[in-house]
C-alpha cells in the first residue's frame, strides 16, 4: 500500500525517510487548537486522526494516511508550540530542573476514510536547571518556534536534557518504532488496531 504522511514537519519527514519507509508528503491545514477541558492524551489522538482523515480522503484507493500531533505537559498543563519569543522563555522555565512528558498521537487512514490504527506514544524527559541567560540565548537563537514545548531535542536544547525513559524519536516529533508496529497490524489484516 502507497503511505501518505498528513505532515509538512521535515524532522518527521527525515525519520520516516532515514528508517526507510517510501512514502510521500501532503501536509493537511486542521487546526491544531485546543478545545476546552480537553486532555492532552485527548487532544494529540483528535489532531491525528483529522490530519490523517483529511489527507486520506482525496488520496486514491490503496493508500495509507499518517497523521501525528505531538505536544509536552508539565503538570497537566499543555506546552503547544509558542507563539512568540516571551511565551517561549515562559514555557523553558516552566521545564527547567524537571522533568515533562512528550506525547504524540498516531492514527492511520486507510483511504478514504476507515481508521485502520493509532496509538498514542509517551515519553518523559528531565531538564537540568537553566540558567535565565541560558533560556534568553536559546529563544534568540530562533529554534524554539514552531516546536512544541519550546525545543528541539535533536538540536541545542539536547543540551539541557539529563535523561530520557522511552522512545527518542517521540520527542523530535515521531515515535516511529510505534509507526512500523502498527503499519505491521495493519498488513496482518487483522482490523483496527489501538495499541497502548
Amino acid at each position: 500500500m502507497r503511505l501518505i504522511l498528513a505532515s509538512g514537519s521535515p524532522r518527521r519527514q527525515e525519520i520516516l525517510g532515514n528508517a526507510g519507509f517510501d512514502f510521500e508528503v501532503r501536509p493537511s491545514s486542521v487546526s491544531e487548537d485546543l478545545l476546552p477541558g480537553e486532555a492532552p492524551e485527548a487532544m494529540v489522538m483528535r489532531l491525528a486522526q483529522a490530519k490523517a482523515l483529511e489527507v486520506a480522503a482525496t488520496a486514491p484507493s490503496n493508500t495509507l494516511a499518517l497523521g501525528a500531533d505531538t505536544t509536552v505537559v508539565v503538570d497537566d498543563e499543555i506546552l503547544a508550540k509558542p507563539v512568540d519569543a516571551a511565551d517561549a522563555a515562559r514555557m523553558l522555565r516552566r521545564l527547567s530542573g524537571r522533568a515533562h512528558s512528550v506525547l504524540t498521537g498516531i492514527c492511520i487512514v486507510e483511504a478514504p476514510e476507515r481508521v485502520a490504527a493509532s496509538a498514542c506514544q509517551r515519553t518523559e524527559v528531565w531538564f537540568r536547571a537553566l540558567a535565565e541567560s541560558e533560556i534568553l540565548d536559546y529563544v534568540a537563537s530562533g529554534e524554539p518556534f514552531d516546536k512544541a514545548g519550546a525545543y528541539a531535542i535533536q538540536g541545542r536544547a539536547s543540551r539541557f536534557v539529563t535523561r530520557i525513559e522511552g522512545c527518542y524519536f517521540n520527542v523530535v516529533g515521531l515515535p516511529v518504532a510505534l509507526v512500523d508496529r502498527l503499519l505491521d497490524s495493519i498488513d496482518d489484516g487483522r482490523g483496527p488496531t489501538a495499541i497502548k
